[in-house]
């Protein structure tokens, strides 16, 4: 991609009367093009000043956009998306929560030839990616509840013995032995015994 500050559109913040909607037809929150601005420039991992100079735009321009204080052009927003190699579209409608759910007897699986042994790939690991393994034993009670971790952070959780909810807070999953599931983990999420001796393998993916 070239990184030369070829795209010098307007910077005027005052397209529209600074009331909560943004120069963009329809008057999409800022808080959700703020959110957006963040989760993308995160996901590249270029700092505020490198974006800017990609944009052809003001350090503090870009700033105010990330902190929801900002009244964007039209021109403004697609020259920053320019920079971060994201197409428009996503400031707008960001990735919906991605959830795998596979269950014990399902999924792409190959067996052993002279060995009764089978193999079933339940996630392979993306470029990049580092991933943490943790054994999980839990009880019957007080759920898990975790806030949201880093952003990009995926769990995949693959249940042993028992019953648990597993998931997304508000729209968790029931596993039982062999059931795996993914999910987004910088979202709230829950792990909650029902039955006891509940054990699980867990493991976080981070890049």
């Amino acid at each position: 991609m070239n990184t030369d500050p070829v795209v010098r559109q307007s910077e005027r913040v005052t397209d529209v009367p600074n009331s909560g909607a943004s120069g963009l037809s329809g008057g999409a929150p800022l808080e959700l093009i703020a959110a957006s601005l963040r989760r993308e420039r995160r996901r590249t991992g270029l700092s505020l000043t490198e974006v800017a100079r990609r944009a052809g735009i003001a350090k503090s321009t870009l700033s105010q956009l990330e902190s929801g204080t900002g009244n964007p052009s039209l021109e403004t927003l697609w020259a920053i998306c320019v920079a971060l190699d994201a197409p428009f579209s996503r400031l707008l409608d960001p990735p919906r929560p991605h959830v795998l759910l596979i269950r014990a007897d399902e999924g792409p699986t190959v067996s052993a030839a002279h060995a009764n042994y089978q193999a079933t790939l339940l996630a392979a690991c993306p470029p990049g990616a580092r991933r943490d393994v943790y054994r999980i034993a839990a009880e019957p009670g007080q759920p898990r509840s975790s806030d949201p971790h880093m952003p990009g952070v995926i769990e995949h959780v693959v249940l042993s013995t028992g019953r648990a909810l597993v998931g997304v807070a508000g729209e968790p999953a029931e596993l039982g032995p062999g059931d795996y599931i993914c999910y987004p983990a910088d979202l709230p999420h829950v792990f909650q015994a029902l039955v006891p001796g509940t054990l699980a393998v867990l493991v976080s993916e981070h890049t």
